[in-house]
């Protein structure tokens, strides 16, 4: 596996359902540093791990562990969520999270997560709309609680008014248990979304590549792949991302705008000859 291209590197390590979530997301670095070294950065977690771990008894009660990590990983270290510059593309690199010690609600979860687990702590993504969350089952209770903001425990009420709901809606239908595979694909479209918001297309498109590993099945991520190969003027590969679109949906809503571009690829791909 070592002596593969990092993109089929990838595509093995996803390809088995229990993949390992932490070192998937640090992988994703490859795409901006090439020669970073992820055994390096994995071991910094499994030390940060062994910190913790000293810390607390095994036989401590969950909510005692869920303190230590809170204490540790956020008043001690310092992670943060990065209010001041959502958007920059660092705040969803692991690697670059565990640098700076900022990053957005997904990242941070993700390490959090990981923490967590490696002192017993049953924690679970939570793909909260526009929101990463994480749970935690108690013995008599469910915590919901948000990296971005340190660890806090989420009350019913505050979730509803993020998706402002009337106050005696169901949560449930929100609160949706997100696997690594999930977490992985959320955390991809968000590095899409950020590169371009940066006016880095290269790299949206390097990020839809491996979006594409994890979910080959879905239309909608054929079809931002298409449109960014034709931003970068790779019309063939364009003209195939799209039309293969058209053939899985042909009744998508916006069927008449990318026949349109097939038009216009089809000539490109003929000025080509």
């Amino acid at each position: 596996m070592l002596n593969m291209p990092p993109l089929n590197r990838f595509a093995e390590l996803v390809s088995n359902e229990h993949f390992d979530l932490t070192l998937a997301s640090l992988m994703l670095a490859e795409d901006v540093q090439p020669d970073i070294d992820l055994s390096a950065h994995m071991a910094q977690i499994k030390a940060m791990a062994a910190t913790l771990r000293a810390r607390v008894a095994e036989d401590a009660f969950a909510e005692q562990k869920l303190a230590a990590l809170n204490y540790y990983l956020f008043e001690e270290l310092g992670f943060r969520g990065n209010v001041e510059n959502y958007y920059d593309p660092r705040n969803a690199y692991l690697h670059e999270v565990l640098t700076r010690r900022t990053g957005m609600a997904i990242t941070l979860g993700i390490l959090y997560i990981e923490l967590g687990r490696r002192v017993g702590l049953n924690l679970q993504g939570v793909a909260f709309p526009g929101h990463f969350l994480v749970s935690l089952r108690l013995r008599q209770a469910k915590l919901l609680l948000d990296p971005f903001a340190a660890g806090a425990t989420q009350t019913p009420a505050a979730l509803r008014q993020r998706l402002k709901l009337p106050a005696d809606a169901k949560l449930d239908a929100h609160l949706i248990e997100a696997t690594p595979r999930h977490m992985l694909v959320r955390l991809l479209r968000n590095l899409k979304t950020m590169h371009l918001k940066a006016d880095a297309p290269t790299l949206a498109l390097a990020a839809m590549q491996r979006l594409l590993l994890l979910v080959p099945e879905s239309a909608e991520a054929l079809r931002d792949r298409g449109l960014l190969y034709a931003q970068l003027d790779c019309f063939r590969q364009a003209l195939s991302d799209l039309q293969n679109y058209l053939r899985r949906r042909p009744q998508a809503e916006d069927a008449g705008d990318i026949e349109s571009r097939l038009a216009g690829l089809r000539k490109a791909v003929q000025s080509l000859h």
